[in-house]
């Protein structure tokens, strides 16, 4: 998730310190990938640990005063120690920066990637007290008696933590790093001298970073990987390193060390001000707008219980294209072609052509923490014994419930996990954009814009395989979530075919273009600065190759088999908010469903229990009555999502009530 990263110079001469420069710029720089809504630092010289942190992001910190000052500090010191931070924010607003890293308490100072899932148990039990909203302040007052026992201590913070944890840690009263990680999301570095170390979260940063001429320390070819359930103890004045697993013997002898103890000054900026409530906050005033809008939602729902609906599936006859013959039944259901499964041994043969010999990851597994790719994650580490690479792409919408359950299954399997993240202010303000150019001029064809901002998912996922020399990625793509009707309210018939949920003829790829275009001429608002990722949008996601294979190509999809594993064995967290396991990890979902809903009378779920029925795994009474609950309104999610994105609830709501309907 976070990028960490950072290097440690046992004998900093006076000549190295354009080499550590270099380094320390960029590894912010390349590390910004992984978070770019907040950064900060630690630098430890002689006896002294200097910590900044800030809510801006890493290329603009590198440019600021303080970060060249005290990296000026380090030139004449006998020995160095860094480690930076480069933040996706989780828990806790970045505007405040007591929530932003690194994290300093009890004598530990630490950058953290990944969530602590259950801190709130943790803090609970201990009587803890944070002084902040992060997670990550558990971990140092877990390390806090690290000196007098470290092999005990080591193990017992990390069967503590419950989730994804990768740390870079210095302590006040002994001359040590320690780097530890529970799924292997680390590398590091030695020159040839034993002497100097860098570390990254990725390898191919590291990678980038040493292959660069100016780099002239460290061989990029002697990297290495710090696994699962592994710690690396560095020295910080002498060649001493050791690579220890959490269960190994480690004596308080083994940190017996000269130096004096180590005194941290902070230099961040902290102010007194008064910080926004947090996104999805419901208020008196919310709880009143909700109030107003159920009223609505009761009403549409008595008349959409009155639609006429196929005798077998339950779409209503506002869906898109559809017709019914004299049995009351639709065109979806006499045209739809069963699933024929390839079988759980053909995809055993698969794997096998694709498994690599040794550590290294043999497949790619795109991540977005839902309930599909979390079983695929599963099914692909514990049963196919595959070692795969997992990656997620933060667009804005990925909820904080997905990157807890992410973490959740990345730690308990020991999968490494690479986090995308793009410049999420950037891409909220481009959705707000157009939902508000949507709310202008509704038409349900256009809903589709909300969600442009994610499909370069498919284009970093390609990039990953090539970057981490990978020949498989492997999706868990429902293909009962096919839903016909987004690209229908453009006017486009279904095909009944595809292989895929993005699965377009050439010819519908036109036209849909051609629909966008008299949609964009007839709302001149659409064309604003989100136009550029709208078209790159539409190229990740039908015009490249998606070079991926589908495990419930070869397994057949079951709800059931699903649910109980991902929540039985990784404590898998559901919403609150909703029955349903689906897109609950997707901020978008729940208002886009609301307006299809209220406007056409039927949302995702519809489409999704009326395919169970085509399959014969789902009965249409029972699809009727799942389908209800389903499609009730998820009032939390459209307030954060309303929040995120910085439009008024009871405004924006308001308009989609006022929407002329289909029935």
């Amino acid at each position: 998730m976070c990028g960490i990263f950072g290097l440690n110079f046992i004998d900093n001469t006076p000549g190295k310190f354009e080499q550590l420069s270099y380094l320390t710029d960029n590894l912010f720089l390349l590390s910004e990938s992984r978070g770019k809504e907040a950064s900060g630092f630690a630098f430890g010289k002689d006896n002294e640990i200097e910590v900044y942190k800030t809510p801006e992001r890493a290329s603009k910190l590198i440019k600021q005063p303080v970060y060249k000052n005290s990296l000026e500090h380090l030139k004449n010191s006998g020995t160095v120690s860094v480690i930076g931070h480069s933040r996706l924010v989780t828990n806790g607003l970045e505007s405040s920066n007591l929530n932003n890293q690194p994290v300093t308490r009890d004598g530990v100072t630490l950058v953290h990637n990944g969530i602590v899932t259950n801190f709130e148990e943790i803090k609970n039990k201990l009587n803890v007290k944070f002084s902040s909203s992060l997670d990550s302040e558990i971990i140092p007052f877990l390390l806090k008696e690290f000196d007098s026992d470290p092999s005990g201590i080591l193990f017992k913070t990390f069967a503590e933590i419950y989730g994804m944890t990768t740390i870079a840690a210095l302590f006040e009263n002994i001359p040590y790093m320690l780097l530890a990680t529970n799924n292997g999301s680390l590398y590091f570095a030695f020159s040839e001298d034993k002497k100097d170390m860098v570390f990254a979260s990725e390898k191919y940063i590291l990678t980038r970073l040493l292959e660069d001429k100016r780099n002239s320390i460290f061989d990029y070819k002697n990297i290495l990987q710090l696994r699962s359930n592994e710690a690396l103890l560095l020295s910080r004045n002498k060649e001493l390193s050791k690579i220890i697993k959490f269960s190994s013997k480690v004596t308080s002898e083994t940190l017996k060390d000269s130096g004096n103890p180590y005194k941290v000054k902070d230099i961040s900026n902290y102010t007194d001000e008064v910080l926004p409530l947090p996104a999805g906050n419901i208020t008196s005033e919310t709880t009143a707008a909700i109030s107003e809008f159920e009223k609505k939602y009761v009403s549409a729902k008595d008349q959409i219980s009155n639609l006429k609906r196929c005798t077998k599936c339950i779409l209503p006859d506002t869906f898109p294209f559809i017709d019914f013959d004299e049995s009351g039944i639709c065109n979806y259901c006499r045209y739809y072609k069963k699933i024929e499964y390839k079988g759980a041994n053909e995809l055993e043969k698969v794997a096998d052509s694709f498994r690599k010999s040794g550590s290294d990851p043999d497949c790619l597994v795109p991540f977005s923490g839902g309930r599909d790719s979390s079983y695929a994650l599963h099914y692909i580490v514990k049963v196919l014994g595959m070692k795969p690479l997992a990656y997620s792409y933060d667009w804005g919408m990925v909820t904080d419930l997905a990157r807890r359950n992410q973490a959740r299954l990345c730690g308990k399997l020991g999968v490494e996990h690479i986090y995308i993240s793009a410049d999420i202010k950037n891409k909220r303000s481009n959705i707000r954009k157009n939902v508000s150019a949507w709310l202008k001029k509704p038409h349900l064809g256009t809903i589709p814009l909300f969600m442009a901002g994610d499909k370069q998912y498919f284009l970093y996922a390609n990039i990953l395989l090539q970057q981490n020399d990978l020949k498989l990625s492997v999706l868990g793509e429902n293909l009962l979530e096919t839903t016909n009707f987004k690209s229908g309210f453009c006017g486009i018939k279904p095909a009944f075919s595809g292989s895929h949920t993005y699965s377009l003829s050439t010819k519908d790829k036109i036209k849909m273009s051609s629909f966008y275009d008299k949609e964009f001429i007839m709302n001149p608002a659409y064309i604003n600065t989100s136009i550029l990722d709208t078209l790159g949008a539409f190229r990740s996601y039908y015009l490249i190759p998606h070079k991926n294979l589908n495990i419930f190509d070869y397994l057949e999809w079951d709800e059931s088999i699903i649910e109980d594993t991902i929540i039985n064995e990784y404590t898998w967290e559901t919403s609150p908010d909703t029955t349903t396991t689906w897109r609950i990890g997707d901020g978008t979902a729940s208002f886009y469903n609301f307006i299809y809903y209220m406007v056409a009378g039927f949302t995702e779920n519809d489409t999704f229990r009326s395919n169970q029925i085509r399959e014969g795994t789902l009965s249409r009474t029972e699809a009727l009555k799942i389908s209800e609950r389903e499609n009730q309104p998820r009032w939390e999610s459209l307030k954060w999502y309303l929040d995120t994105i910085d439009l008024d609830f009871r405004t924006s709501l308001k308009q989609i009530t006022v929407i002329p309907t289909l029935y």
